[in-house]
């Protein structure tokens, strides 16, 4: 996903994991790979219930350039 903003161009990165500590490892990962400048990060979990196991989901949005 790719926003044209004045000044440049600002991309944008989601990332969708089951357990925190994936999400952790995802992030990391690809900073250190395309060591990007970091606008902003939005972090965001969910939880559902389907019988008697509780489903989480935790996701992080990166605006980089």
């Amino acid at each position: 996903f790719v926003i044209l903003v004045k000044g440049g161009i600002m991309k944008v990165k989601v990332f969708d994991e089951s357990h925190e500590k994936d999400l952790e490892e995802a992030i990391n990962k690809f900073i250190s790979e395309e060591e990007p400048e970091i606008m902003d990060i939005k972090f965001s979990t969910a939880v559902a219930m389907f019988s008697e196991e509780q489903i989480f989901c935790f996701s992080a949005l990166i605006v980089y350039r």
